[in-house]
């Protein structure tokens, strides 16, 4: 085997794997084991998730939180599948989906930052999230 074809082979294995019928997905450990070349790009792995697991849209899989195993070689993090993108949408973290690229991420100034934190400060519950798109009401 050429060594250009041994660097670029990795193995990947999937523990506790899970069906979550509540948040449409399927959830999994990743055990990725590369020997000879540092790590994996997530792209990658989700190209390989998806032909495993027969996914039609690899958009729909989320992997994160991999860590390198001492001395290399293995490295072990998380894996979701959901069942369409919507879903991945409306259960994921944000930040996780401007990562995965199915959000762009929309720059505020730190004035704009600092005005809704106040702004938040003022009200409790439910209201809390809203306080970014409309004033507590108050004039001054």
């Amino acid at each position: 085997m050429p060594i250009g074809e041994r660097q670029s082979a990795f193995t990947i294995r999937t523990r506790k794997f899970m069906t979550n019928r509540l948040l449409s997905r399927k959830q999994f450990v990743v055990d990725v084991i590369h020997p000879g070349r540092p790590n994996i790009p997530k792209g990658e792995l989700k190209q390989r998730i998806a032909t495993m697991y027969d996914v039609r849209d690899p958009n729909c899989i989320i992997v994160f939180n991999f860590r390198n195993h001492f001395g290399g070689g293995k490295s072990t993090g998380f894996g979701l599948i959901y069942d369409s993108v919507e879903n991945a949408k409306k259960f994921e973290p944000k930040y996780r989906l401007i990562r995965h690229g199915l959000l762009s991420k929309t720059d505020k100034s730190r004035k704009q930052l600092k005005e809704r934190k106040n702004r938040a400060k003022k009200l409790r519950g439910v209201k809390k999230s809203k306080a970014d798109s409309k004033k507590t009401g108050k004039k001054r």
